[in-house]
């Protein structure tokens, strides 16, 4: 048994070992057997020393190899998540919840649509990387809006998988997607559902271009990282519409294409937050579903196509779009065209459909407006040293305008409008990065209005409220 006080790895102290020991026996000095006793117990002293310090080596080194293969569990405003030690694998939990409630007014929602509280969004998101190249992600609606045919509100609730796809990422130029998701085409709508400024998105993401569709695409980022592109090829969906996980219904895909710069990026430019881009989308099918136009409450429709009137032909749809952030100060605008054929009996058109927004965000509290979210520089806390989170002005304006030869084709019993335009105005509050309250009011004025069971008048004015948590 070794002595309490022998620490291993010090020569000196073993040294000073030896001389105790000898000095402990000064009447044997002379005593050549006492003292060849003495260094054999030196020696076996020394040697449980240096055993010791071997131990001591091979625990240091299991735990330095132990430490380096233990996983990094992680909880912040990015979720919660566990990622292996070389990185490799990757797994992460987080989600959006979002409790509104709206008020309408207006002769054309009366009989309509109803005031009251409603979750707009539930979706936890399960997501991460597998084998350091492999990535995924799926997310289930549990609150929504509608059924994910395109055509119903949000006074239906369906649950229903939002995201589901796989990520191939062995070169950030050029990597692959497969499954459902947002198609790379519309700037806003490739926001996240927690980030947009506003409550509800503009006529361009929710009645013309593609919300998620099936199908695969091909991204990246070139050009010193400056220019992002995609390519890809869909089942197809409706204007505004969003597709199922299940089988397609017809033979005919919707290719996309877009192109999206920010040349002067990383820059001291005034124009370091300048982006812009162009998207579309091109399908051959003549048996495309035809959508409706939604109020910006997005609880009913302004124009319906007569269940008569089919597609007789190809859908085309374009969009020039561009951002642009400096400071507090955020601008976001887009315009979006769709070329539908369509018949009814005898009558056959190719409709022309566009819309359009221009949406601006000024931060009060000072904080960098950008395409992302808002982080606030004083998150909100209670007591004397607690902060006042981020407050943030918004102010949009947008139309969806319909082919003049639209009112051929419409739904007359529903009662119809070739023209919405609406005036916005909104308010945050990000109390931290994750929690925010939202205010925003929409006034709608109906252009060439045919009254109905649904459409009674030619204004709708729209209040919403919204507490948000997001991780």
């Amino acid at each position: 048994m070794k002595p309490a006080f022998i620490k291993p790895g010090r020569p000196l102290l073993r040294l000073l070992i030896a001389s105790s020991i000898i000095a402990a026996f000064p009447a044997h000095a002379n005593d050549q057997q006492e003292i060849n006793r003495l260094k054999a117990l030196i020696e076996e002293l020394d040697q449980r020393v240096r055993v010791l310090d071997r131990k001591q080596e091979i625990a240091a080194e299991e735990a330095a190899a132990k430490q380096k293969s233990a996983p990094i569990v992680t909880a912040s405003d990015k979720g919660f998540g566990i990622k292996s030690a070389d990185g490799d694998f990757e797994y992460r939990l987080r989600g959006v919840a979002q409790l509104d409630f709206r008020r309408f007014e207006g002769s054309s929602a009366a009989g309509t649509v109803y005031d009251g509280f409603l979750f707009r969004r539930i979706r936890p998101t399960f997501e991460g990387t597998v084998f350091k190249h492999y990535g995924f992600r799926f997310t289930p609606e549990f609150a929504q809006s509608g059924d994910g045919s395109g055509t119903s509100g949000i006074t239906q609730n369906q649950t229903r998988v939002v995201d589901a796809y796989f990520d191939i990422k062995h070169n950030p130029e050029a990597s692959v997607r497969l499954g459902k998701f947002k198609p790379f085409v519309g700037l806003e709508r490739l926001q996240g559902a927690a980030d947009t400024k506003f409550i509800e998105r503009s006529y361009v993401s929710n009645n013309i271009l593609p919300n998620r569709d099936v199908g695969v695409s091909l991204y990246g980022v070139i050009a010193d990282k400056k220019v992002n592109y995609a390519v890809g090829i869909f089942n197809g969906v409706k204007d505004g519409g969003e597709n199922f996980t299940n089988q397609d219904d017809n033979n005919s895909k919707d290719v996309t294409a877009r192109i999206f710069t920010t040349p002067f990026a990383d820059t001291d430019s005034k124009l370091a937050g300048l982006g812009v881009g162009i998207a579309g989308t091109w399908s051959s099918a003549t048996n495309n579903a035809l959508p409706s136009y939604k109020t910006p409450g997005q609880a009913y429709n302004f124009f319906s196509y007569g269940s008569t009137t089919t597609a007789n032909g190809s859908r085309n749809r374009l969009s020039p779009q561009a951002y642009y952030y400096r400071g507090p100060f955020g601008l976001l605008t887009e315009y979006a065209t769709v070329n539908q054929a369509v018949i009814k009996g005898a009558a056959t058109d190719t409709l022309k459909n566009n819309a359009w927004h221009i949406s601006t965000s000024w931060l009060l509290t000072g904080e960098d407006a950008s395409y992302g979210g808002v982080k606030p520089l004083t998150p909100y806390k209670a007591g004397p040293d607690g902060g006042w989170g981020a407050v943030e002005l918004l102010a949009r304006y947008q139309e969806n305008n319909l082919d003049d030869k639209a009112s051929t084709f419409a739904d007359t019993a529903k009662g119809y409008a070739t023209s919405a335009k609406t005036w916005g105005v909104g308010l945050n509050w990000y109390l931290t990065a994750d929690s925010k309250f939202a205010l925003n009011y929409d006034l709608t004025k109906f252009d060439n209005v045919t009254t109905g069971t649904v459409l009674k008048g030619d204004k709708e004015h729209f209040l919403v409220a919204r507490y948000q948590l997001a991780f």
